[in-house]
């Protein structure tokens, strides 16, 4: 599993999870609600690691190793949420992103 972004197709990552949760027996706690409030919990993670910085702290943190770690593995923790709902209640996140971004762009046009 040491492949980066470049290198990895969302299908690979999705077969991580499911493999994941598959040897440790977790499909019945995988409910769409369990994991949705799995994803808002782990991103309310993310965010505490900011709570009470200004944005030119922010800046500094985000270069030092210690708080990338932080920051990397909430990130993850939120994916995995991300990546098993979709690959549980089989969305395609790709089609899903694309089609977001068309309502988005013709809900916020880019400036003329």
């Amino acid at each position: 599993m040491s492949k980066n972004d470049t290198q990895t197709s969302l299908e690979e990552v999705k077969g991580w999870v499911q493999g994941f949760c598959d040897e440790r027996g977790w499909e019945p706690y995988h409910g769409a609600k369990d994991l949705a409030i799995g994803l808002i919990t782990e991103s309310s993670e993310l965010l505490e690691l900011f709570r009470f910085q200004s944005e030119k702290e922010v800046d500094r943190l985000i270069q030092e190793p210690a708080f990338r770690a932080q920051a990397a593995d909430e990130l993850a923790d939120s994916l995995y949420f991300i990546l098993r709902f979709a690959q549980k209640y089989d969305f395609d996140l790709a089609t899903c992103l694309k089609e977001k971004l068309i309502k988005n762009a013709v809900k916020y046009p880019a400036p003329v």
